[in-house]
């Protein structure tokens, strides 16, 4: 079976795409808890992408980094990432807004 061009990125290694099951197959970040516990989670995913594209960024510049893909996607990694935590605490945000903007 021939992998397309999206399930042949997603299946690069050392990139945490790979799910658990078959490639390309989206799986939930968590089974139960509720909204604030996966925020949680996901704000400390991030730091620690930006941790680790930090340290990449930084063995690369000072040439001890073999292979610069790996510090571009976990660079990336990280800035997307960033972009969907921020977007989801704006949904979040405007949500409350707009709650607080009901009548009674």
């Amino acid at each position: 079976m021939a992998l397309g061009p999206l399930e042949a990125i997603q299946g690069v290694t050392d990139t945490g795409y790979v799910g658990a099951g078959r490639v390309g197959t989206a799986q939930p970040a968590s089974t139960g808890g509720d909204f604030g516990t996966a925020l949680t989670g996901a704000v400390d995913n991030l730091q620690s992408l930006q941790s680790t594209s930090k340290e990449l960024a930084v063995s690369a510049v000072t040439g001890n980094l073999d292979d610069i893909h790996k510090a571009t996607l976990a660079s990336t990694r990280a800035q997307v990432t960033f972009e969907l935590v921020a977007a989801v605490r704006n949904k979040g945000i405007d949500a409350f807004n707009e709650i607080m903007r009901m009548q009674a």
